[in-house]
């Protein structure tokens, strides 16, 4: 009786434990917030009208977010499988199940498989196959393009931009069907909202950890020397951009009045936060920073979407 006792314990701690390790491969805090963006630009289309009481909608909804976490778990466990060796040199990676042994190579990439593969696969057949073949493009770039070149050169973070923006882009395609003509339009401007955030994201995350990613050899920043400006000129233009991009979705009829504002003020916001880290140049500035891009995105994006179908 106290051998089974023991054997459904110890059953129960490995199967929970695994679980945990697989959660931190697909990384859901960042997969949620990324994934949140396509099914942002889904309900943004033209074609689709937003209703609380609408089950359709929300049954796509649901399942394009659900196919979106499996895609960008996919390409973030492959990240993890590719880096093992440099995440047993950083602090905030070590504790991760491969560079801690607690997984191997072959488990992870059937892993890896089973959710990119089957994510594309789900949204292809639901919606429609330019949606799955950008969900699996995205992947492919991250993983294999992105990845390599974090420790080349700090172009990586351009690279890894075109996927970290596709995801509202995607998620207007599995509306729309196409990313051309006038109906295409709107999921490019998405894209280019989430393609500009991401430098400033990008670059005040790598100023705060710039030991860790050094120790690995990682070059994050747009400079090999942290104590220069140059990284916060570099944000300060990117989120800049942000300010006159507001008023696209006004001109093309994406959203009204207060959206367009909105996402001025927030852009605005992140605008100053830049200024504020290139002119200090130290870790509470760079963290300011990184603060106002968790805001922006979630802000601006909710906001494009009630303007849309609210007011």
């Amino acid at each position: 009786m106290l051998r089974e006792q023991s054997i459904k314990a110890k059953w129960h701690i490995t199967a929970a434990g695994r679980a945990k390790d697989y959660s931190q491969l697909l990384k859901p805090n960042l997969s949620g917030m990324v994934v949140f963006s396509s099914v942002i630009g889904y309900l943004m289309a033209p074609n689709i009208t937003f209703s609380w009481s609408d089950m359709t909608m929300w049954q796509n909804a649901i399942t394009l977010f659900i196919g979106g976490m499996m895609v960008t778990g996919g390409a973030n466990t492959i990240n993890q499988i590719l880096e093992r060796d440099s995440d047993k040199l950083m602090n905030r990676t070590k504790n991760r199940p491969m560079p801690e042994g607690r997984m191997d190579q072959p488990e992870a990439w059937v892993f890896a498989a089973v959710t990119g593969l089957g994510g594309a696969i789900l949204l292809g057949y639901y919606f429609n196959i330019l949606a799955a073949g950008l969900s699996f493009f995205s992947l492919l770039l991250y993983a294999f393009a992105y990845t390599p070149m974090k420790k080349i050169h700090p172009v990586a973070v351009l690279i890894g931009a075109i996927p970290g923006a596709l995801p509202p882009l995607i998620g207007w395609v599995a509306a729309t069907g196409t990313l051309t003509g006038v109906l295409g339009l709107g999921g490019w401007v998405l894209f280019l909202f989430q393609f500009f955030w991401q430098f400033p994201h990008f670059w005040a995350i790598a100023y705060v950890a710039f030991d860790d990613y050094s120790r690995a050899g990682m070059k994050m920043l747009p400079t090999r020397e942290k104590e220069t400006r140059f990284t916060g000129l570099q944000c300060m233009f990117y989120s800049l951009v942000l300010i006159p991009l507001s008023v696209v979705p006004r001109m093309i009829g994406l959203t009204d009045n207060i959206g367009m504002y909105v996402c001025m003020a927030c852009g605005i916001m992140f605008f100053v936060a830049s200024v504020m880290f290139f002119r200090a140049n130290d870790h509470k500035s760079a963290r300011r920073v990184m603060f106002a891009s968790f805001i922006y995105l979630p802000v601006i994006l909710i906001a494009l979407l009630a303007d849309k179908h609210v007011i």
